[in-house]
């Protein structure tokens, strides 16, 4: 690791990485080695791999007493997990959601043939404009989809009132915030139901995998039959179904982070403060911040780049820190609204997302977890005071069809969502 004093040194200027190796955004975190090798051993020598096996029974309960939820359903990952659920929910026609999240969000419904309606977000939270929800609202409309963006709650209470009075079912990506709460109540309770992402990206992991957690009993009886092709029995297929199970090898991971799940999110935490401390002061940056007595996983880092106040476009300040092999990501970059095939369906659907199309230029995710450790965290940030303190020597390194070719790659290339 190099600590760098003046914008020479920078690599994009012809400098040394300061980093050897890459740092990812979502690198994965590793719980007790030995412990899960143990459970591994164990499922071989019982020869149960699958199909609710025993690790899989455990991580449910443990799941549901750690978020105080009635039910909790593993998945084999949250894309099936919500495709699972907003069928149970009876969802048709039209369903409300943000452009601004991952783009399985939309594909969930998409795929099954139903039109995902593009809100816009509070310009603060980055989630949901329950007013813009309520103006969205058609005869075709049967649900809101809400993301917890970065580990905070939507505005629950908002769009749980408008489901109510407008008859509509409401679900929540939960994707960004297991271990989360809102007003002393974990994540995971509200809504009809709430999926979550145990992906290697995520810092609390089953490898691949997810969950739909509910306390309604009738949709997780349900769930559970359609995510194991409707078989409520031996030869007993009475719904139907698909295979969304997750496997044994899984739910062994994800026992084995739960059980260090209090000392990833400190690891976070700490991580958070330091970037706060080495980024304070810097005019145009603005680091999302985690405020108030909820609880909060810390696990995305994320600045909004204001150019007319720091002088450096965003996607500069990218390739910049990919230059010191600091891969930092563009979330989510385009919008949902300008890929495909929404793009094609909905090509004038940006007028009615100004907030959306605002920070999809502005936002970028830089790395944390247990891979990074406070010190590189010092130079990740010395970097980014350089590049401000030199915006235009910077743009000039980045337009070179060398810079340009490295950060394209890794866009392509990386799914750390």
């Amino acid at each position: 690791m190099t600590t760098k004093t003046n914008c020479g040194e920078l690599a994009v200027m012809g400098g040394l990485p300061a980093f050897a190796d890459p740092f990812f955004v979502g690198c994965p975190n590793i719980g007790e080695r030995e412990a899960f090798l143990r459970r591994i051993n164990d499922i071989l020598d019982r020869r149960w791999l699958t199909n609710n096996g025993v690790y899989v029974q455990e991580l449910e309960r443990k799941l549901e007493k750690y978020l105080g939820v009635k039910h909790c359903i593993a998945m084999c990952n949250a894309t099936i997990a919500l495709e699972i659920s907003i069928r149970a929910l009876g969802m048709t026609g039209e369903v409300i959601v943000p452009s601004f999240t991952f783009v399985a969000t939309a594909h969930s419904l998409q795929w099954q043939q139903i039109t995902p309606v593009f809100c816009d977000i509070d310009s603060v939270s980055h989630s949901l404009d329950p007013q813009r929800v309520e103006a969205l609202i058609t005869p075709r409309t049967s649900g809101i989809i809400g993301v917890h963006l970065w580990g905070k709650p939507c505005a629950v209470e908002a769009l749980a009132d408008i489901a109510r009075r407008r008859n509509l079912r409401l679900l929540y990506d939960a994707a960004h915030a297991f271990g989360c709460s809102h007003e002393g109540q974990m994540i995971g309770c509200f809504g009809d139901a709430e999926v979550f992402s145990f992906h290697a990206t995520k810092f609390f992991n089953t490898f691949e995998g997810g969950a739909v957690t509910t306390n309604d009993d009738d949709l997780a009886a349900r769930i559970r039959l359609m995510k194991n092709f409707g078989f409520a029995g031996y030869d007993d297929v009475t719904y139907i179904g698909t295979n969304g199970k997750m496997s044994e090898m899984s739910a062994a991971m994800g026992l084995t982070s739960l059980e260090q799940v209090d000392v990833l999110i400190e690891v976070n935490r700490r991580n958070h403060q330091a970037y706060a401390a080495g980024l304070a002061d810097l005019p145009g940056i603005r680091l999302v911040p985690y405020h108030g007595r909820d609880k909060f996983n810390y696990q995305y880092v994320v600045l909004e780049i204001d150019v007319e106040q720091t002088g450096i476009e965003r996607d500069a300040l990218m390739r910049t820190l990919h230059a010191e092999n600091v891969m930092a990501r563009r979330y989510f970059f385009p919008g949902c609204h300008n890929m495909e095939p929404y793009r094609s369906y909905f090509p004038h659907a940006g007028l009615l997302l100004p907030e959306t199309e605002k920070l999809v230029t502005k936002v970028i995710s830089l790395p944390t977890g247990t891979a990074v450790s406070t010190e590189n965290i010092a130079s990740i940030c010395q970097i980014i005071r350089l590049a401000l303190a030199n915006p235009d020597e910077i743009a000039k390194a980045v337009r070179t069809p060398q810079m340009l070719r490295p950060a394209l790659n890794q866009e392509r290339s990386s799914a750390a969502f």
